[in-house]
């Protein structure tokens, strides 16, 4: 797998074609959102973010079995992997560049003094919001009830973006994750939500 990571990773391979616009996943995991997105929107250009090696190898296990010839790899031509903190990335992309973001089951960091770590942070909601243009979306998954409070709650409190949809069934157009399932088999009750980008 290890000559296969290179041809993937972002920002040192761009994408083959200019797309039509630049969607990021953070925190990809095993990638089976990323891949379903990438696949089915196949004019934009996607980058998934990931630190966990275990996730980028189970990307690349699957879309090159038996560490067969890269150059005979099924690639989705249109998706990248970043394999760093997603936060470095978002800070150094330019204002309005960015389409759509997606945060599928994060890390909830349950204990209190641990909330300055969660992604959805009222820091982190004024960067996005720099990033997108009107109309953008920025969709969150999760099943932790202490992180689906705390969305509710830092999204009540900014006007960057607007609820455009909350709930506890799976829209059909949003790929299902390997982790969604153990939520569910394991009695966690996810959370979906779409927030659009308010106008500039």
């Amino acid at each position: 797998m290890g000559a296969l990571l290179p041809r993937l990773r972002w920002p040192a391979i761009a994408f083959a074609t200019k797309p039509a616009a630049l969607w990021i996943e953070v925190g990809a995991g095993s990638f089976e959102h990323a891949e379903a997105i990438a696949r089915a929107n196949p004019t934009i250009g996607l980058v998934a973010c990931e630190v966990f090696e275990n996730g980028i190898a189970s990307l690349l296990s699957r879309i090159a079995p038996g560490d067969t010839d890269p150059a005979s790899a099924a690639l989705p031509p249109n998706l990248r992997v970043y394999p760093d903190d997603a936060r470095a990335l978002l800070r150094s992309l330019p204002d309005q560049s960015l389409g759509q973001l997606f945060l599928m089951f994060p890390d909830p960091w349950p204990k209190a003094r641990h909330a300055k770590r969660r992604f959805v942070h009222p820091d982190m909601i004024n960067e996005i919001a720099r990033l997108m243009p009107s109309g953008a979306e920025w969709r969150i998954a999760s099943d932790d009830p202490t992180y689906q409070n705390w969305v509710c709650a830092v999204f009540a409190e900014q006007n960057n973006f607007v609820m455009a949809q909350q709930t506890t069934m799976r829209p059909e157009f949003w790929p299902a994750t390997r982790y969604e399932a153990k939520a569910i088999r394991a009695g966690r009750q996810p959370y979906y939500w779409i927030f659009r980008r308010t106008e500039r």
